[in-house]
């Protein structure tokens, strides 16, 4: 069971807004949403961070023929694409990079690999927001100082000097990191992070917002450490001060993952991808690799990646919306990935690594056979019914719920 305090932690920062006051930015948010939304800030224009992080499918990808074919988002230039399915741009107001002194375990950071590490600006957040513009299979600017230059010389530029001093614009490293600051706040605003779904309303008063009888057995098996052990992730109670869950621990997991054969990236140009088809997601290992003071950890945490939120996983804007799961979209629903959860060694490996269909009888071997977690998940012994039961709450995490009537 993993609990690590810090998982809470960064909620400290974050004024919970209810739901009905969501929409009332800050100044300063509302420079960061116009930058998050604006697609003329890519090389050429035509991508922002709404392309891949659309709230309409809980800030993730937003377009359903993608998440149903390439799983990876195309890039501003064709026909360059990325390496993973985007992560949820809400909920991720996680602590720096570190090791859990307790856990020893690595705990914080963002990007699946934790590569936006905090360690720059003091937020995860903030290092994430500078990535894409200058990632050449993004937004494809040639660097910083033409990001910043092209903020500058817009409609954008006098809410950041006014905002951030006159100044701002004349130093590139101060306007990039102001850029980015002013993006991460409005990540962590009650816009984003409305916590509005039922099971908000259920925590906030059980007995006039209760859950279905379906819904109440799907969070007991979520809970249970001796069978479902989801919550051993991702904590489903408020925290020590009655915040809201994330739910999310924020530490990184080898699930056993197959890979995607469908993933673009394995056919990238030698340019974007040198390694090709032989390419592996090594993740958060394939980070630690390339800092000094952790190398020697690398393969102990080859082949996992974070653990996302689990809030707004079944979000979607109309029933027939194609959203995607794992890191690499290998699972196609949340009933597929649940019941990998679920059966992983308990069926046979077989050939192949297509994404699994209803009825599936085995799984394909791991991207990464190694560090995989056998500790929460692979043979929990869950009944068809009890499959459902879990998806079942978990699709009480989508915000935006409305009781019936009002």
């Amino acid at each position: 069971m993993r609990y690590p305090r810090h998982a809470f932690a960064a909620l400290s920062l974050l004024t919970l807004a209810p739901a009905a006051h969501a929409a009332q930015l800050s100044p300063m948010e509302e420079l960061g949403k116009a930058l998050f939304f604006d697609s003329t800030l890519s090389e050429p224009a035509g991508q922002s961070c709404a392309t891949c992080h659309g709230p309409a499918a809980g800030w993730t990808g937003p377009d359903s023929a993608v998440n149903a074919s390439t799983v990876a988002y195309p890039g501003a230039v064709a026909p360059r694409f990325g390496n993973r399915k985007p992560p949820s741009a809400a909920y991720a107001m996680a602590p720096p990079l570190h090791v859990d002194p307790e856990e020893q375990i690595f705990v914080g950071g963002n990007f699946w690999d934790g590569r936006a590490t905090g360690w720059l600006l003091g937020s995860p957040l903030a290092d994430q927001a500078q990535g894409p513009f200058v990632n050449p299979v993004e937004q494809n600017h040639p660097d910083a100082e033409a990001v910043v230059a092209k903020i500058c010389a817009g409609h954008h530029g006098a809410r950041l000097r006014e905002l951030f001093g006159a100044a701002v614009c004349d130093d590139v490293v101060q306007g990039y990191n102001a850029v980015a600051q002013a993006i991460a706040t409005y990540e962590t605003s009650g816009e984003v992070n409305p916590f509005s779904s039922k099971y908000d309303h259920y925590l906030r008063d059980p007995k006039r917002y209760p859950l279905t009888a379906q819904e109440r057995r799907g969070l007991a098996l979520f809970e249970r450490d001796d069978k479902g052990k989801c919550a051993a992730c991702h904590p489903s109670r408020p925290g020590p001060l009655g915040e809201p869950p994330l739910f999310t621990d924020f530490s990184y997991d080898n699930l056993g993952i197959p890979r995607n054969p469908d993933n673009p990236w394995y056919r990238m140009p030698s340019a974007i991808n040198p390694q090709g088809e032989a390419w592996i997601d090594e993740g958060l290992g394939g980070y630690l690799k390339t800092v000094a003071r952790y190398a020697e950890l690398a393969p102990g945490n080859r082949g996992k990646h974070k653990v996302p939120t689990l809030r707004n996983v079944d979000l979607r804007p109309s029933p027939d919306f194609v959203k995607v799961y794992g890191h690499n979209g290998y699972f196609r629903s949340l009933e597929a990935i649940v019941h990998f959860y679920n059966t992983r060694d308990a069926l046979p490996r077989c050939e192949g690594a297509a994404s699994p269909q209803p009825g599936v009888t085995c799984w394909p071997a791991p991207e990464v056979d190694a560090n995989v977690n056998v500790d929460e998940m692979g043979k929990l012994g869950l009944t068809p019914d009890e499959e459902r039961d879990i998806v079942a709450f978990m699709r009480t995490l989508s915000d935006g719920w409305q009781p019936v009537g009002r």
